[in-house]
């Protein structure tokens, strides 16, 4: 019998496991600070991204997972086999605006090198929302208003308090609209998707949209019954 050698040469570890090894970072301590269950940790790493429910789910906790190992460009070009330049790049400001436009490409290149595996009997089509993939900004980057919505302050206070543990910059605690909210909520404007996701994923709650607004850097995390809806 006479063994077959694989289409794809195999690697000891994929690009993210990697970055993650590199890092002294167990898989649990890395689905932590990505907000992410460490099962969605093992899948990327492995390439079993046919477990999550969708393409776009599987980019984004790509995207969450790689900002949260903090890969830069010099190393996202090593992970993704492109070639890296030999000196370190200046200072000057036009070469910084080409490296913060190359990031995008090249966490790009790691989710699409994550993504690949999934097809199948045929040639990889480009996917356009590949070509918008950002690193996404810093948690203390993003403004987060904690609102009231179940009548209970105390509780109100301790979601805020977690959320500022985690590094965002908490803007105001306050009553929402109404104390009938059935569950707690993070609310994104247009642009602000992915963060909210992170965020959270990151209290155990559910995302949803802001009906207007288009600040992409601001949630708003509505509280709900401390056990939510039975």
């Amino acid at each position: 019998m006479e063994l077959v050698r694989p289409i794809v040469p195999l690697r000891a570890h994929s690009p993210l496991a990697s970055a993650r090894i590199k890092r002294r970072l167990t898989v649990d301590e890395a689905a932590r600070r990505s907000g992410l269950p460490p099962e969605q940790v093992t899948w990327l790493e492995e390439g079993r991204v046919y477990r999550f429910p969708s393409p776009d789910d599987a980019l984004c906790a790509t995207l969450l997972l790689a900002s949260a190992l903090d890969v830069d460009g010099r190393e996202a070009r090593e992970l993704a086999g492109l070639p890296v330049p030999a000196r370190a790049l200046g200072v000057n400001p036009a070469v910084r605006l080409v490296v913060v436009a190359a990031l995008s490409a090249l966490l790009t290149a790691i989710a699409a090198f994550i993504l690949l595996p999934a097809v199948t009997g045929s040639a990889a089509t480009p996917d356009p929302a590949l070509a918008q993939a950002a690193a996404l900004p810093k948690p203390w980057e993003i403004s987060v208003d904690v609102l009231n919505g179940a009548g209970d302050i105390n509780w109100t206070r301790q979601v805020a308090s977690e959320v500022q543990s985690l590094a965002y910059t908490i803007k105001r605690v306050s009553k929402a609209d109404r104390f009938d909210y059935p569950q707690t909520a993070v609310y994104y404007e247009r642009g602000g998707r992915l963060i909210a996701i992170r965020l959270a994923r990151q209290l155990g709650v559910v995302a949803k949209p802001l009906p207007g607004g288009s600040n992409a850097r601001r949630l708003v995390v509505v509280v709900g019954p401390q056990r939510g809806p039975g």
